[in-house]
């Protein structure tokens, strides 16, 4: 099909991107909206937008000079009330091809300049380090000079950041640098960027004591740490391991964190799956015992750490487990009569099996995939769980990615096979 092909668009896709029929089949067409009539460049399924010859009413002006060309954001372009209206239509269109009836509700907001986890791509070049974020669907690292999702302190930080990169980069090839701010200083954690010699590693450190970074790690390495990065879950303070995962914005987990705690409130033994280094664990703590349950071994480590050194939690254990190849049993979850879960993007369908088995009451399900949330909460509810409340919250702004809080009870005894 030949450049310059004019194309009506019908609606977002799940990626946010607009969506038309040609008679070759569907295309999709990023930066676009429903009922606009745009000319695109189309090759195969996909097409790059070449002009918007009508536009949409609820098109508005980008917040960032790089929209469009950085990979990071799909949806600056829509105005905010149609904006939340799609992130939530992710959830109720998964929830509907699933077969769960319930009612969805408005998503929760998180304001510009809030995120204090962000990752960045890095390369060295002739012209320099070139530190930012990949194209859409591409390799090529488009080198920014603003981001109005991050939080300022990471933005101030830039240059210290190139310099940084500049310092450690031992590899042609391109890396990532994991950067969250922490309540002692911003946390970069190198990855790819290849083998530190000791000149680099003498310079690197030099270069981090005097940007004020709390740590600097390559693939896991600490090369300096001049302060414990630390980050806050409830009144528990968490030494986060090297580039391990952190929810991405903080009052984002907080309010996701008080609507588990809200639900599980009459629990007194709780458990905690898929923990990670504590974000719900140790805010339950404060009412219930909690065991939690993680297969990374530094992250619960991190988690047993700061309970131990947090005052006024009840009993917190631990135990690292692969959940996927042994999810815990109907008489492994028997003592319990309260339930929170948070795995990665595939789900926890083989989890979600035996809990729909099992006799706790109370179930609080967190995912970051509409998709497989749907598909665990058809387990859930064929096996005597009903829906209490679903809640979309926002994290990652201007992205098609949603997070999602399901809270169950127990109406029916489970199936127990």
């Amino acid at each position: 099909m030949a450049a310059g092909t004019r194309l009506a668009i019908e609606r977002l896709g799940a990626q946010g991107d607009g969506f038309a029929r040609t008679e070759c089949g569907p295309v999709h067409v990023p930066f676009t909206l429903p009922g606009e009539t745009v000319t695109a460049a189309v090759e195969r399924d996909r097409a790059a937008l070449i002009s918007v010859l009508e536009p949409s009413p609820l098109r508005i002006e980008p917040k960032c000079r790089h929209f469009s060309t950085c990979g990071g954001c799909a949806l600056q372009h829509v105005e905010e009330g149609a904006y939340r209206a799609f992130k939530r239509d992710r959830v109720v269109v998964e929830l509907a091809r699933a077969g769960v009836e319930a009612e969805v509700a408005d998503l929760v907001p998180c304001a510009p300049a809030s995120r204090r986890r962000v990752v960045l791509a890095a390369r060295r070049t002739e012209r320099g380090m070139l530190l930012g974020f990949n194209r859409a669907f591409s390799h090529e690292i488009v080198d920014i000079a603003e981001c109005p999702v991050a939080l300022p302190a990471i933005m101030a930080a830039l240059d210290d950041i190139r310099a940084a990169a500049t310092l450690v980069a031992a590899t042609p090839r391109a890396f990532r640098i994991s950067v969250s701010v922490t309540a002692s200083g911003l946390d970069l954690a190198f990855i790819g960027s290849g083998k530190l010699d000791e000149g680099a590693r003498r310079a690197a450190s030099a270069h981090a004591l005097k940007s004020g970074f709390a740590r600097l790690s390559v693939d896991g390495e600490i090369v300096v740490e001049p302060a414990k990065p630390l980050v806050m879950a409830g009144n528990a303070a968490v030494l986060v391991p090297p580039a391990g995962f952190l929810q991405a914005v903080a009052e984002t987990e907080a309010k996701m964190a008080a609507a588990v705690a809200g639900h599980l409130g009459r629990a007194r033994r709780v458990v905690d799956l898929f923990a990670g280094s504590g974000a719900f664990a140790l805010r339950l703590a404060v009412r219930a015992q909690v065991h939690a349950v993680e297969g990374d071994a530094a992250a619960l480590a991190a988690l047993d750490r700061a309970f131990r050194s947090t005052s006024g939690l009840k009993k917190v254990t631990g135990e690292r487990r692969d959940l996927f190849r042994r999810p815990l049993t109907p008489k492994e979850l028997g003592p319990f009569d309260g339930l929170v879960f948070d795995p990665p993007r595939a789900g926890a369908e083989e989890q979600s099996k035996q809990i729909a088995r099992s006799a706790v009451p109370l179930v609080a399900a967190v995912s970051c995939n509409p998709v497989t949330l749907a598909r665990d909460l058809n387990i859930l509810v064929a096996g005597g769980y009903e829906i209490v409340s679903i809640t979309p919250f926002d994290q990652f702004l201007w992205s098609p990615h949603v997070e999602t809080v399901a809270l169950l009870r127990r109406s029916r005894p489970g199936r127990r096979k």
